[in-house]
């Protein structure tokens, strides 16, 4: 029953890089760890088993996270996910189920019962796992939400967690920072602030240690590395819309427009196409960057009508419906394939307002009908001739009319939809879409294989450049009685 709480100086500090190396680096270790996010807000999800009972949705961090633990994924390593649907109120996923809706309004009083959820969940994974590693989100020096948290030294204090912090020294001013984030924290959570790391150095570490040394000396904190900046080190994206390094590398490259949309979802779909070296992925948000594009990807949406709005505002309708008229190829996925049918009706408000039907794009012989029920799956089955698999979240139905099947959605000519998120990421169901939709051959790109090597780099950079042996120790020992606490909360 140990465990350690990595927390972060701002979001994107690398929480999420610093938690899937130790898992890797455990694992290695022969150390039975388990991933936690206490609360993950995120459009980007991922569905698995949950034992015995129904299929679950977890955030898709804590999916690869497990992976590199070497378990299997289950719904209390993200108890709490929250899926924004505007940028006032979300919707909640509790334990891997559909759990209603909190808003900023309800800030505090509506997530009590996601904290009990979330350390109830936290204590399960305890019990039965040798380490706990635990991210948090944010900043734990968040002081206007400390009342309420329940992710960060909210969660430190109910475990007794030893926390590390993490900070991103590429931003600048990490020291301020990393100094900061303890000295505002209250002096009960002070007290578990056991050290930092380092994240995304470049140069000459000598030119660091007379900053590490000052930090230790004024905090009375170590710091248990320092990882450097490595470009190829991407990772399943919880929420950032970076492809930098997953760009073609040969002149003459087909290009893939992937459109922006304002409540993207599940863009990781879309990560495996960025391996294949013949392509050159990249976002798209007006109309003039379909213009010379191969392919036109219409990616998931939290938000299907109102991005489908968007983009008549922004004339991408037309643009969409000229590509596909040239005989180029479209691929929608989950909502992109719904915004391709001639319908989309939502009657009870699933997305919204109640009562709206609106046109579709026209390019596929479909209907989409909003339930209350969310579809959870992991389905398998075969296309283009080969086998195929992905997973499902979503709240609409699809009636297919005179259109080809294609991965539970429809296909007509050169025009593709499914709802099935990850299939690209078999290595037969990608290369058949690309040699039909594009005619290239097939590559040589294995994205299973890519990812376990990515884990495997995580894993090397901790054990290289992070003092793991005494990040163990800190797990199962907890933290020093003799810390200092800062000011202001030293003065009072």
């Amino acid at each position: 029953m140990s465990g350690l709480l990595v927390a972060g100086t701002t979001s994107d500090a690398g929480k999420s890089v610093v938690t899937t190396g130790l898992c890797r680096a455990l694992h290695r270790r022969g150390i039975n760890v388990a991933p936690y996010k206490a609360q993950n807000m995120s459009n980007n999800s991922m569905v698995c088993a949950a034992g015995d009972g129904p299929t679950a949705e977890i955030g898709r961090a804590q999916w690869v996270q497990a992976l590199a633990a070497g378990v299997s994924p289950e719904p209390a390593m993200n108890p709490v996910l929250l899926k924004p649907g505007s940028d006032r109120r979300s919707h909640v996923v509790l334990m891997g189920q559909p759990g209603g809706e909190v808003s900023s309004t309800d800030w505090q009083t509506g997530r009590q019962h996601l904290a009990a959820t979330a350390h109830a969940a936290y204590d399960d994974l305890s019990a039965r796992f040798d380490v706990v590693v635990a991210e948090g989100a944010g900043s734990p020096a968040e002081i206007n939400l400390r009342a309420g948290d329940y992710v960060n030294m909210g969660l430190a204090r109910h475990a007794d967690l030893p926390t590390v912090v993490v900070g991103d020294i590429d931003r600048g001013g990490v020291f301020a920072a990393m100094f900061g984030t303890v000295a505002l924290l209250e002096p009960a959570d002070q007290r578990l602030i056991a050290g930092f790391i380092v994240n995304k150095f470049r140069g000459d570490r000598a030119l660091l240690k007379p900053g590490l040394d000052s930090l230790k000396a004024l905090t009375g904190r170590r710091v248990f590395g320092v990882l450097p900046w490595n470009p190829s080190l991407w990772l399943d994206s919880e929420d950032a819309l970076d492809l930098d390094g997953r760009r073609a590398q040969q002149q003459g490259a087909r290009k893939v427009a992937v459109l922006r949309l304002p409540r993207i979802s599940n863009f990781t779909d879309l990560d495996a196409l960025g391996l294949e070296p013949e392509l050159d992925v990249a976002f798209a948000s007006s109309p003039r960057d379909l213009t010379d594009a191969d392919l036109v990807v219409l990616p998931g949406t939290r938000a299907t009508i109102s991005d489908l709005a968007w983009l008549r505002t922004r004339g991408l309708d037309r643009a969409i419906i000229d590509h596909a008229s040239a005989g180029r190829a479209v691929l929608g996925i989950c909502g992109g394939f719904q915004m391709l049918g001639h319908t989309i009706a939502d009657p009870r408000g699933i997305e919204g307002t109640a009562g709206v039907s609106v046109e579709g794009l026209g390019l596929l012989d479909a209907r989409t009908d909003f339930t209350a029920d969310k579809v959870l799956r992991l389905p398998v089955g075969t296309a283009l001739g080969a086998p195929a698999h992905g997973y499902e979240i979503h709240h609409g139905r699809i009636t297919v009319g005179d259109a080809d099947d294609f991965l539970g959605g429809a296909r007509s000519g050169a025009v593709f939809g499914t709802m099935w998120h990850g299939s690209l990421e078999g290595d037969d169901l990608r290369r058949a879409f690309l040699s039909t939709a594009l005619g290239l051959p097939p590559s040589e790109v294995s994205f299973p294989a890519a990812r376990e090597r990515r884990l495997d780099l995580l894993g090397d950079l901790v054990e290289e450049h992070l003092d793991v042996d005494a990040l163990l120790d800190l797990a199962r020992r907890g933290v020093s009685a003799q810390l200092p606490v800062l000011p202001p909360a030293g003065d009072s």
